[in-house]
């Protein structure tokens, strides 16, 4: 015992650990979709076995559900590595351990999460929650990653005013109300796999006119940050590489959105237009954090 307390974590070591959960977070984030959208939310028909048994027996829908209850485990043991970890780096942020406890936290919340949404045969409000949790998740993961990554290289002065700083989480905001209405929107849309037998919460019509309406607030926010960077990229050129980069994912999940949405919902275009958004809405928490909180890595002196 006395050996484990003398166990230290690097700043390193620590970062590679927390860039390992917040990618498991994306996985489990696919792997939930396709659970949905190839109908196999009753694969495993009670909770927590699958079936008779533990396992699942020889049946495709079963076979994802199960999988993605394993998945899931798996990004489980990912966060609590990541507490542990963050509980044995010397003079780590306290707000950064208690960070990592909330997100080992939250992710095991999916799990009695996941069970109600079983037993209730997925009902949308549940099914929502399911996903909205994870991307609450991502969003914690992204945030101890660059927390970690200025914890081990330092940490700049702010590099835009104030103002932008203030844009970014404005920014941020719009981008979680954009993915919280995409969720109501497809909780009342066509269920893929199994539109039949599965409820749908309210009108299609009337949440994708309030998903196309915040898509237009966020997509003002976003360009403001964008031209205000490309405006001052003397002062932050690497922020605005960052933004770019956010811009070139939107383009695509934009892209997707309108494809999926012409072609009838296929399951692999909304799998893809999922995991889009998910790469997106991580983009954004970066970075808003990254304006508020450069790393040294961001800061580009004059000559």
């Amino acid at each position: 015992m006395a050996r484990f307390r003398a166990f230290e974590v690097t700043p390193e070591r620590f970062r590679k650990v927390a860039t390992a959960a917040l990618l498991a977070i994306l996985v489990v984030i696919g792997t939930g979709a396709v659970v949905r959208l190839t109908g196999s939310g009753l694969g495993c028909e009670n909770w927590p076995r699958c079936g008779d048994t533990p396992f699942p027996e020889k049946d495709g829908h079963a076979a994802i559900e199960f999988g993605n209850r394993v998945i899931g485990a798996i990004t489980i043991g990912f966060t609590l590595a990541l507490w542990l970890a963050a509980r044995r780096v010397p003079a780590l942020p306290a707000r950064v351990r208690r960070l990592t406890l909330a997100l080992f936290a939250g992710n095991v919340a999916q799990i009695p999460l996941g069970g109600l949404t079983v037993i209730f045969e997925l009902h949308p409000l549940l099914v929502m929650s399911h996903f909205l949790l994870a991307m609450a998740m991502l969003a914690l993961a992204v945030v101890v990653l660059v927390e970690a990554r200025g914890f081990e290289s330092g940490w700049a002065r702010p590099l835009v005013p104030r103002e932008l700083r203030l844009a970014g989480f404005v920014l941020a905001g719009a981008a979680a109300l954009l993915v919280i209405s995409g969720a109501f929107a497809t909780a009342a849309g066509p269920h893929a796999g199994d539109s039949s037998e599965i409820d749908r919460l309210g009108e299609p019509v009337s949440s994708v006119y309030v998903h196309a309406g915040l898509t237009a607030v966020f997509g003002s926010s976003f360009l403001l940050v964008l031209g205000y960077l490309a405006a001052r990229r003397a002062d932050a050129p690497r922020l605005l590489v960052l933004a770019l980069g956010v811009l070139g994912l939107l383009l695509v999940q934009i892209g997707i959105g309108e494809l999926q949405y012409h072609t009838g919902l296929p399951w692999l275009l909304v799998l893809a237009h999922v995991w889009s958004g998910a790469a997106v809405w991580a983009g954004v928490v970066a970075l808003a954090m990254l304006i508020a909180k450069p790393l040294a890595s961001l800061s580009h002196p004059r000559t």
